[in-house]
């Protein structure tokens, strides 16, 4: 395993770490709880120390299957969770950043990772004019030595960008993936890495879909999110893969270049995707033993990304609508 700075916060994690939403059984359909313990046992062993959940994830679950995996091995794991986006279903999200309630969010969410303290604790999806005033908050949370550090998991690249240029934020999590390379286009890329903000990579997989193995037709069992989704755009996701299988080596898969695409720039702080088996833990460790992309390949999938239009922005805006 390879480490990086998160940012400028002192605090050292994993190339590739461990996306607790779909642990929580409500985000990607039922999932076993012993599966989960042994995929965070796994990542453990592999090397992985950075884990990120939410109080949101299956209300609680996720954070309450780390408090059990991660006991005795605190001082091995750097621990980020999120506050703020209340239980909902489809794409609108209710929500409450008032002191009050991310401070009583901190204790439950530290209830149930039995721990004392967070490494990093990140507003979930604030709107931007949410964000100032809960940062008096977070930064009298960090004083008082119940989190390390701060951040937010912002909406969009976009977003984040206008975040870091107006408040000082130290740390960031955002989309980033093949097909979604907004963080570039915007121009946050080259911002955080000259401020020094930490950057932790969601979404590097694209839900699945870059894993090669959906088609996009798929009806996904319970309250998996992505029957959220139009069938139009998830086939766009599906289909994506095959765009960039004249890049696969003979002992590289999707998964593998996809991850390798996002450890590619310096911005990056750590790459989280999903992980609910040993077997997908040990699968994505194995990304790290890959040639890294080189620039010409680099340059390839920037071109790919450029000639085609991978998601319809007006499909998430329209659901909205059609919700209210």
């Amino acid at each position: 395993m390879n480490y990086r700075q998160l940012g400028g916060t002192g605090i050292e994690v994993s190339d590739i770490g461990f996306g607790a939403w779909g642990i929580g059984g409500d985000a990607y359909g039922t999932v076993d709880d012993q599966n989960s313990l042994d995929a965070i046992a796994q990542a453990l062993d592999s090397g992985i120390n950075f884990f990120d959940t939410a109080d949101l994830y299956g209300g609680g679950h996720s954070e309450e299957l780390l408090g059990v995996g991660l006991k005795g091995r605190r001082n091995r794991a750097v621990i980020a969770t999120k506050v703020g986006t209340l239980p909902h279903s489809g794409f609108y999200m209710p929500q409450d950043f008032s002191p009050e309630y991310i401070r009583k969010g901190l204790e439950g969410s530290l209830k149930r990772l039995q721990t004392d303290y967070l490494d990093l604790y990140q507003l979930h999806s604030p709107k931007i004019d949410q964000v100032e005033p809960a940062l008096e908050t977070l930064q009298c949370l960090r004083q008082e030595g119940k989190i390390r550090e701060f951040g937010v998991s912002a909406r969009s690249p976009q977003d984040a960008l206008t975040l870091v240029q107006y408040f000082n934020i130290p740390v960031l999590q955002v989309n980033f993936n093949l097909i979604d390379q907004r963080v570039i286009d915007c121009g946050l890329s080259a911002w955080v890495l000259e401020h020094h903000i930490g950057v932790v990579v969601r979404t590097p997989l694209c839900f699945g879909f870059l894993t090669g193995e959906l088609n996009g037709n798929e009806q996904f069992s319970g309250t998996d999110h992505r029957n959220n989704w139009p069938t139009e755009q998830r086939r766009r996701w599906a289909n994506a893969p095959t765009l960039f299988a004249h890049l696969l080596g003979e002992k590289v898969s999707p998964v593998h270049l996809a991850l390798g695409f996002c450890l590619s720039f310096p911005f990056v702080s750590t790459v989280i995707p999903g992980m609910l088996t040993r077997e997908q833990v040990e699968d994505n460790v194995k990304a790290l033993e890959q040639t890294p992309l080189e620039p010409e390949e680099l340059k390839e999938i920037r071109k790919i990304y450029e000639e085609h239009e991978f998601y319809d922005p007006g499909i998430k805006q329209a659901l909205l609508q059609h919700a209210g």
